[in-house]
């Protein structure tokens, strides 16, 4: 699976997902999947890089002092928004407002998509950020209920 980066705004973001071949109904409902539970744990702060204790302690967790308080010293990191997935023949897209989420979502969802690719689905590329000419994103009501441009 390629992964691209495009022009990016976390707060107005399209993710973008290139098949192989038109994927069926099962292989729709784990990309949904994959999505839904990213956004979900985004929007419960999950992807909080201020509070990776157990990252930063290393291989030895063996009885680790984690400090419970140190999520509330700091900064909320919050996903916002998510649009609804849409498909349009080998492409898959999904707008995302990623809040204050730190980066370290985007790497879990590439991770994640890039086991999916090898596992279940094949995914050609994972494109963050930016329109495809072919598909403008004009044309979504997904993304304009939750965002009003003047």
């Amino acid at each position: 699976m390629e992964v691209q980066f495009r022009e990016f705004n976390p707060f107005d973001v399209w993710i973008w997902l290139e098949f192989t071949t038109v994927p069926g109904q099962v292989e729709r409902q784990y990309i949904e999947e994959v999505f839904d539970s990213w956004f979900f744990l985004g929007k419960l702060g999950g992807f909080n890089a201020e509070n990776l204790q157990v990252q930063e302690t290393g291989l030895e967790i063996s009885y680790m002092d984690y400090d419970t308080n140190a999520s509330d010293e700091s900064l909320m990191a919050l996903m916002h928004n998510m649009g609804q997935l849409e498909y349009n023949g080998i492409w898959a897209r999904c707008w995302f407002d990623l809040g204050t989420s730190d980066a370290i979502a985007l790497d879990v969802l590439i991770n994640s998509f890039d086991r999916l690719s090898k596992e279940l689905v094949e995914i050609k590329r994972l494109i963050i950020g930016g329109e495809n000419r072919d598909w403008p994103v004009a044309d979504s009501e997904s993304r304009a209920m939750f965002v009003y441009d003047n």
